[in-house]
């Protein structure tokens, strides 16, 4: 598996890379935005770590721009910034993940690993929820005809959903199906993720698919909302 790291602080840059070589993956470094950009779109990376933070052009955008570009290569973010709007920010921008500094080493390689299993595991046959369609094997969801463009993270959230259709799925069950690992962040995450899905899959189409239950967790209707 092939890593591109893009990160401005190269103590840190050279001693992830160090530490990811010694896992088995292939890694390379840059340390400016552009730069980087130029690599992602220019390489075949399985996996790119992020720094939001960096000269000339900041991790949003060259994320904003790699996603323009048809890339769908998994993005880790890593920032000093902290709070959910941030984060937000970042999943709005196409990010699949998201980790704030300082972090845990062992965290950091947890996520990556999550990150290429749900890009390279076989998945279930689609599952069919009036004119919505989740697709794991070919990680695509449609509302009728017409294709909607999620990130990783947000089709993970999507999944456990809507293979529990009709049922209360808690906050915690998500963030288990979906993380894999002990998130030491805000659990509230997952209404990013929720926001972020209902503003793409029922928005645009005048559907209210995702039920909030209060204190319990949330609902993806049988019917697709329709």
């Amino acid at each position: 598996m092939r890593l591109l790291i893009v990160e401005d602080e190269k103590r840190l840059a050279t001693s992830l890379a160090r530490g990811l070589a010694a896992e088995g993956f292939v890694v390379e470094t840059v340390h400016d935005g552009a730069r980087g950009l130029d690599r992602a779109l220019g390489g075949e990376f399985d996996l790119i770590v992020l720094d939001i933070m960096l000269p000339g052009m900041n991790g949003y955008r060259v994320c904003a721009a790699l996603r323009a570009a048809g890339d769908e290569t998994p993005i880790l973010m890593l920032t000093a910034k902290d709070g959910e709007y941030d984060e937000a920010e970042g999943l709005d921008t196409g990010a699949d993940d998201y980790l704030t500094k300082p972090f845990s080493y062992v965290v950091l390689v947890a996520r990556i690993r999550a990150l290429l299993r749900r890009r390279t595991r076989g998945a279930a046959p689609s599952i069919v929820l009036g004119d919505l369609t989740v697709d794991p094997a070919a990680r695509r969801v449609f509302r009728g005809d017409a294709e909607v463009e999620l990130t990783a993270k947000e089709f993970a959230v999507l999944e456990h959903l809507a293979a529990n259709a009709g049922q209360v799925v808690s906050k915690a069950q998500i963030m288990e199906a979906v993380w894999d690992f002990a998130y030491g962040g805000d659990p509230n995450i997952v209404e990013v993720y929720v926001s972020a899905l209902r503003r793409k899959l029922d928005v645009p189409f005048g559907r209210k698919s995702i039920m909030t239950v209060r204190g319990a967790g949330y609902r993806l209707a049988r019917d697709g909302g329709a």
